[in-house]
This record gives C-alpha cells, structure tokens and sequence, in this order.
C-alpha cells in the first residue's frame, strides 16, 4: 500500500507544475489596434510553462521565432502560414516574434517569461527599420 500512496505523491508532484500552467491566445491580423500586420496582443508576461496559441486570425501570417531574441536554452519554433501553432515558453527571458511575410512590414510581437527586464532587450542589428522601431514601441508601451 505505501508503495502505491508513493508512487501516486511522485506523479501528482511531477503533474501538478503542469495544471498550473496558463494558455493564452495571440490573434495574427492585418489591422489591429495598433495598426497594420499586427500581433494581438502584441506583448505577453508569462511564467515559465505557460502556452501561447497562435490564431490564423487573418490569413498569410505565421509566428516564428527570431534568432538572437531567444532566452538562453530556449527552443526556437516556426509556425506555417495560415496555421494555427501553440509553443510552450519554457526559459524564462524575452521572447521575440517574427511573421515571416510582413517582418519588414513590422508584424513582431514581445513576449516576457518570469521576471527577464524590459531593458535587457536586444534588438537584432539586422532586423528591418520598421521591425526594430515597433519592438521599442512595444517595450515602451510595456514599461508603464
């Protein structure tokens, strides 16, 4: 009997993380409140396990993370367009993403895991003028 009441305590306390974890839904759309190619919401605070699902809300966008905007030991992912794609955030850091057809256009999205601060933000050199300018918007915006 001990050995059951055992083997049942080791399950529930290896599960239990798991029940804790919060899902969170993010709308890819061509117009949002922030204007066009937009995320929404366009920035997330997570605890580590948390899930986002990312919703083909308007159709050409995918979610793909951006090399160089990965917390360390982070896996990054690659949605398809017009799918929908669920990724658990398991690191905690900054998180940033990219729609792959309209990154030029600025279509990125901030996602903050545990307590990573906003001023450790590293904007890739090479992303384009419009991404880089809407990830500043986005910290900003988050900051207050």
């Amino acid at each position: 009997m001990n050995h059951k009441m055992l083997a049942g305590l080791c399950l529930a306390l290896t599960v239990a993380p798991l029940a804790w974890a919060e899902n969170f839904e993010v709308r890819m759309l061509n117009r949002g409140s922030q204007g066009a190619m937009v995320y929404e919401p366009e920035f997330i605070q997570l605890e580590p396990g948390d899930r986002i699902k990312f919703l083909a809300s308007s159709s050409g966008h995918d979610a793909v993370s951006i090399d160089g905007m990965l917390p360390a030991g982070a896996q990054p992912f690659k949605g398809r367009i017009n799918e929908e794609i669920e990724v658990a955030f398991t690191e905690p850091g900054l998180y940033g993403i990219k729609c792959l057809p309209h990154y030029a256009m600025g279509m990125v999205m901030l996602v903050q895991v545990g307590a990573a601060p906003l001023s450790t933000l590293k904007i890739p050199a090479d992303a384009p003028e419009r991404a880089q300018k809407r990830f500043q918007d986005i910290a900003a915006r988050a900051a207050r």
